[in-house]
């Protein structure tokens, strides 16, 4: 298995910070947030692919010096106003991959592992999700909602819905199949939006059978100044 690792943001909210640095490598617990991600799955994955963009790429690269299997992907944008878009950057990474991916954000933390989840989408077989409950209305507005069967299996998937359907928040992690990554283009084709990285997982649920795994602890998106010393304060306890 594949891991790619979004990080082509620009971070503005965290300015001044992140205006010249990417918010993926920023320390938490003495190391950086990518450090966490990779270190925890490490064993599952045979190559890590970091897409980043211009304006970071020198930075990524001598971060991954002293890896052993970590590749960089410059996506050749320098601005916020002229990215690709997380999906659009996926696809950029996937091109040449002939295995199952995990896809991930760079810039979240877990408090648990993925090897979980990892090996849900094994058994399930098909492409898969990381959920968990929300119930406050503004939130769930502003992510994707899923509903599930008695087997997991996702019944509907709404990017930002106004009137969400179900309580099931779903953050930036995904395991596809290699048949299904392949299909990004077929989407983008299909009108499927490309900012957000869930508009791909969304537009491939309405195509083939997918599942969610329910997330067995929380997850922590560092989105600004104060929500970065909040996590650090955690990891650092």
């Amino acid at each position: 298995m594949k891991c790619i690792i979004i990080a082509a943001g620009y971070a503005t909210r965290l300015y001044p910070l992140t205006e010249n640095f990417p918010k993926p490598l920023l320390e938490v617990g003495g190391k950086p947030i990518l450090d966490h991600l990779i270190d925890d799955v490490e064993s599952m994955i045979d190559e890590f692919i970091v897409v980043t963009n211009h304006k970071f790429a020198k930075i990524f690269e001598k971060w991954a010096s002293n890896k052993r299997n970590v590749r960089i992907i410059d996506d050749g944008t320098q601005t916020n106003e002229t990215r690709l878009g997380a999906v659009k950057d996926i696809r950029l990474a996937a091109k040449d991959i002939e295995d199952d991916v995990l896809v991930m954000a760079g810039d979240n933390l877990l408090d648990f592992s993925l090897k979980g989840f990892v090996e849900f989408a094994k058994q399930k077989k098909t492409s898969c999700v990381m959920c968990h409950e929300e119930n406050d209305l503004k939130k769930k507005q502003k992510t994707a909602i899923i509903t599930i069967d008695a087997e997991n299996k996702i019944l509907t998937y709404e990017e930002k819905p106004k009137e969400p359907k179900g309580d099931l928040a779903v953050p930036p992690f995904y395991v596809y199949r290699h048949e299904d990554i392949l299909r990004i283009q077929e989407a983008l084709d299909e009108g499927c939006g490309y900012d957000a990285p869930g508009s791909f997982a969304a537009w491939l649920s309405h195509k083939t059978p997918m599942h969610a795994y329910i997330m067995p602890g929380h997850r922590y998106d560092i989105g600004d100044l104060a929500s970065y010393e909040n996590v650090k304060k955690i990891f650092e306890n």
